[in-house]
């Protein structure tokens, strides 16, 4: 019987759990898959409310019952923005050690975007050219300045989607002027990339994750791989722009889009439309893999 591995990636917004059974090639093949919005930041990232720290321990039992059934003995938990944020943060890890024996590792920005990027390049075919990868999390977003040789400059930020929904996000549908605030703000926010992209030019976005999931629902061409798909700019500046003024009625009423996407989205697609607008992106990639799959990487090949 091949070994399995189990990983968990239990982000603000999204608890993952992903099994997989190594291949006698050397690769892994797919057993089972989960995700569960559980919402951590719902009620604000300082501090886990007590309706989502029950939803992550609940998420988290069922997880382990899971891994249980599968008999996986190679798992590996990873806590991101929201846990290493909070102030009960270390409370959450604890109970979730005496409920299910899962130890959660808390790991830092630097940690998350070399995983990320670990991930990504096992999906799209990065050259020698320099991309711009950016990972969209409930708490922080990852950016990775990266080509084949590796990561050339990385760095997590505090502008997560409900971060910025709670921030910035209090009218439905959400108002020009608030929309003018959340750019500003990541100017402010940001300024740290900006500079990096001075060293390092870049014209095409690799995005990972989240949001970038539902732009290659709605946007992906027809000829996309399995492991990763092309966007036109275009065609997403058009779905973006009219997407943007939906009210979340309207967004709930849109078949391809998850309910549980339907209210961060906005937020999500204003910090795109700043990135590709201030760093001039001419190419939109989504990724099917990510931290996951660059935790697995790290089990399998070691």
């Amino acid at each position: 019987m091949n070994p399995s591995y189990g990983v968990i990636d239990l982000g603000t917004n999204t608890f993952h759990l992903l099994i997989v059974e190594k291949t006698s090639d050397g690769n892994f093949r797919e057993v089972f898959r989960k995700r569960v919005f559980v919402k951590l930041a719902s009620e604000g990232i300082e501090i886990i409310g007590t309706a989502p720290f029950q939803r992550g321990v609940d998420t988290l039992v069922a997880f382990s019952k899971i891994l249980k059934k599968y008999q996986v003995k190679n798992i590996r938990a990873i806590g991101t923005a929201a846990l290493r944020t909070a102030s009960n943060g270390v409370d959450f890890v604890r109970v979730i050690f005496q409920k299910t024996g899962i130890q959660i590792e808390l790991i830092d920005g630097k940690n998350e975007a070399r995983l990320i990027y670990e991930g990504v390049k096992r999906a799209v075919p990065i050259t020698e050219k320099k991309v711009l990868i950016m990972d969209i999390g409930g708490g922080s977003v990852e950016f990775i300045i990266a080509n084949q040789s590796g990561i050339q400059w990385a760095q997590s930020f505090p502008v997560g989607v409900a971060v910025l929904f709670k921030a910035f996000h209090k009218h439905d549908p959400v108002l020009p002027t608030e929309i003018q605030r959340i750019k500003e703000h990541l100017t402010q926010q940001l300024h740290p990339l900006f500079t990096a992209l001075k060293l390092h030019s870049v014209d095409t976005l690799i995005g990972a994750s989240g949001t970038f999931d539902v732009l290659e629902l709605f946007l992906a061409e027809e000829n996309k791989s399995d492991l990763f798909s092309t966007v036109p700019v275009d065609a997403y500046a058009v779905f973006s722009k009219k997407l943007i003024h939906t009210t979340v009625d309207e967004r709930l009423a849109l078949q391809r889009l998850p309910d549980s996407r339907a209210d961060l989205i906005v937020v999500a697609l204003v910090l795109i439309d700043f990135i590709i607008e201030t760093v001039n992106i001419s190419a939109i990639i989504t990724s099917a893999y990510a931290m996951k799959e660059g935790i697995l990487a790290e089990m399998t090949e070691s």
